[in-house]
């Protein structure tokens, strides 16, 4: 089992308001169900919808949260830049995803 298939992610949502949302998860896609239902993230549950801006794959929960902590400290330039810039060599983080 690699990271990519069930391992942890960190992920950045922009949610409907153009607030920035970063959290993890071990299932990506259930958990994008659960923001957009109004059951996830108490933050996220008035400013549905929201999309997903960029994610990075992790090796276990602890290196998710301390990505996470990493890119809640960020501007939000710098979250937003951040899903604009190339992987660097050796990370699992994902290209950044087309706007709707």
């Amino acid at each position: 089992m690699n990271a990519a298939e069930n391992g942890w992610v960190c992920y950045l949502l922009r949610c409907a308001d153009d607030t920035l949302y970063c959290g993890i998860t071990n299932a990506l896609e259930k958990r994008l169900l659960a923001h957009n239902a109004g059951t996830g993230a108490k933050y996220t549950r008035g400013r549905t919808p929201v999309i997903l801006l960029y994610r990075e794959f992790c090796s276990d929960k602890s290196e998710a949260l301390k990505r996470e902590i990493c890119i809640k400290r960020l501007s939000r330039a710098d979250k937003l830049a951040l899903v604009g810039r190339p992987s660097p060599p050796g990370t699992h983080a994902s290209p950044p995803l087309p706007a709707p």
